[in-house]
């Protein structure tokens, strides 16, 4: 595998944001938000996309979807709302191969997205 940035900031070798953390997980703002708020809620083990979940990650996504709960309650926008996106590959805007979640919010979000 070649270095790869989130499992960098998961090992804590580059400095990051940081908004949540524990044993599994770790969440971070997104550098180039989309959003007022936009963190990055990624696995410290490192699956590239989607299509490399195994049946033996199904647990550790639903701790990202439980941080991804836990962030947006955190940044008081569980009431009003907030969206959360996975890209898969380039052409659906993924630039990161580690696994990660978008939590966006503190605006109006339209339907259908881009």
């Amino acid at each position: 595998m070649t270095a790869c940035l989130f499992c960098d900031i998961a090992a804590g070798k580059r400095k990051a944001n940081l908004v949540y953390e524990n044993d599994d997980v770790c969440a971070f703002r997104d550098i180039s938000p989309q959003a007022p708020t936009h963190v990055l809620v990624i696995p410290r083990k490192h699956i590239a996309t989607l299509n490399d979940l195994q049946e033996a990650d199904a647990d550790l996504m639903g701790k990202l979807m439980l941080a991804a709960k836990e962030v947006a309650a955190a940044e008081g926008l569980s009431a009003k709302g907030y969206r959360v996106v996975v890209n898969c590959n380039r052409d659906a805007g993924q630039t990161v191969f580690h696994i990660h979640l978008h939590v966006l919010g503190g605006r109006y979000l339209g339907w259908p997205p881009g």
